[in-house]
């Protein structure tokens, strides 16, 4: 099974790579074609370079992901890109990469006093009704589930293995239209529902930052919600739709129906809920509480630094040395280095004379809804060439901001719009971590996957682009 996976993740990334030394091929004939090659500075063109060395080394992975984002922070200084090391590693300091970390141990936190029986303890009352109450119960649960557990890869470990008991209570095979459903929604669904508040997880952390460095807006929590919250429920609704439709056209029949009754679930015995995980659970609502009534203007990564203490003391006992040990350092250097990228990019002016040549594919006298639709594509385009939608939105979202001047389009209407269509690409398992773990379940065939994954992503994009330009 594992083999066939890694197997599989490796023609994605020659794939991708084919892809992305297309793309360098097609922008260099661009630039040769184009006077803008004359506009770029000797800078900027080194810049070019060390983007497509990032998104190569990137794509793939010749050396670990923190060696390499080592080598692209040498890299700024070796092309004298910038003066000194301090500028270098201007990236990481970034307050948003310390939310990352901070809701990273949270999360762990959660799961060390088993959040998951309370989770368990829901659905398992769901289930009671039969598959029909968790083929409702769970999409609803899983839309506002980033408010109470900020990480996507969190909710999905927790979930799956409920999910396969109630599978197994309802007597469906193990790639039954039940489990299959199920794990679109803890998959591809889980993602999405990632951006619906900016505490949901590090991609929307990441964009909600990036959009206070651009002077785009201070929005608050509650603002962050309704901006997002309503085109994003709404898509993932009526796309879930088309995944019920699609599963049962292309699942066997014998695995559409129970074969045994419910007795198992009925029977299901809980398990206690200490004292606590309560105190726990009710320090973290806490927290939420606190981001939601405080002004715009508070520190929102103070309330995360304080639970973090609290979860240390030694009554709770819940952080530990090794709780920061074990955190995806790794990640945490690639997001830092990426920042540096993406600071490097917006201040030389490359991200601007890269829009000017893109805006190329822009044809003269367009409506502002062609022309979100065209600068959407060009998004989804270069997401393509990111492996995780956060290191993705780092580089991009100074390219697309860029059209805001040129094109004279409103800075909200974009910096959402790329937002929305960067953390909606998940055509590829390793275009999201969520997604990969539910690929390597092996519940999806191969084409399932990626019909869905592909229709997934179109159908975000042109809700982003609807979105943009009727409500934001």
């Amino acid at each position: 099974m594992m083999k066939r996976v890694l197997r599989e993740l490796h023609l994605n990334r020659k794939t991708m790579l084919y892809l992305l030394l297309g793309m360098a091929c097609f922008m260099f004939l661009g630039f040769e074609q184009s006077n803008l090659f004359l506009e770029f500075s000797s800078e900027q063109e080194w810049t070019l370079v060390l983007l497509f060395i990032a998104m190569f080394l990137w794509i793939v992975n010749p050396i670990p992901s923190s060696a390499s984002s080592i080598l692209i922070l040498s890299l700024m200084l070796v092309f004298h890109l910038v003066d000194d090391i301090e500028n270098a590693l201007s990236g990481f300091s970034t307050s948003a990469l310390y939310f990352v970390l901070m809701l990273s141990i949270i999360s762990q936190a959660l799961v060390k006093v088993r959040i998951d029986r309370i989770i368990a303890r829901f659905l398992f009352k769901v289930s009671k009704g039969g598959p029909k109450a968790i083929f409702i119960g769970l999409p609803l649960f899983m839309l506002v589930s980033p408010i109470l557990l900020p990480s996507a890869v969190a909710r999905f470990k927790i979930l799956l293995p409920l999910l396969r008991r109630l599978n197994s209570f309802y007597g469906y095979s193990d790639k039954s239209l039940f489990m299959k459903f199920c794990v679109y929604i803890i998959g591809m669904m889980n993602q999405n529902a990632t951006m619906v508040i900016y505490t949901g997880g590090g991609f929307p952390i990441l964009a909600s930052q990036l959009i206070r460095d651009f002077e785009i807006g201070n929005f608050g929590w509650i603002d962050w919600f309704l901006i997002i919250a309503p085109p994003l429920w709404i898509g993932s609704l009526i796309f879930l739709l088309f995944v019920w439709q699609f599963l049962k056209y292309t699942t066997p029949d014998e695995d559409k129906f129970v074969r045994n009754d419910t007795l198992g679930v009925q029977n299901q015995e809980y398990e206690t809920i200490t004292s606590k995980t309560w105190v726990v659970v009710v320090a973290f609502l806490c927290m939420i509480v606190t981001w939601i009534v405080v002004d715009q203007d508070f520190p929102i990564l103070l309330p995360p630094m304080l639970l973090v203490v609290f979860y240390a003391i030694p009554k709770m006992g819940l952080v530990t040395n090794k709780v920061i040990r074990d955190f995806d350092w790794e990640n945490f250097l690639m997001l830092g280095a990426s920042f540096s990228l993406g600071i490097l990019i917006q201040e030389n002016g490359t991200a601007s004379k890269l829009a000017k040549l893109l805006i190329g594919f822009v044809p003269d006298n367009i409506e502002l809804l062609g022309m979100l639709l065209i600068i959407a594509s060009i998004v989804f385009i270069l997401r393509f060439f990111f492996i995780v939608p956060s290191s993705a939105i780092i580089v991009i979202f100074p390219i697309v901001m860029s059209y805001a001047d040129i094109l004279g389009i409103e800075p909200m209407k974009l910096a959402f719009l790329t937002v929305m269509v960067t953390g909606s690409v998940m055509v590829l398992p390793i275009h999201s971590t969520a997604v990969y773990y539910g690929f390597q379940t092996g519940v999806f065939t191969k084409k399932e996957h990626y019909l869905i994954g592909v229709a997934t992503s179109l159908f975000f994009m042109v809700v982003s682009v609807l979105t943009a330009f009727l409500y934001w």
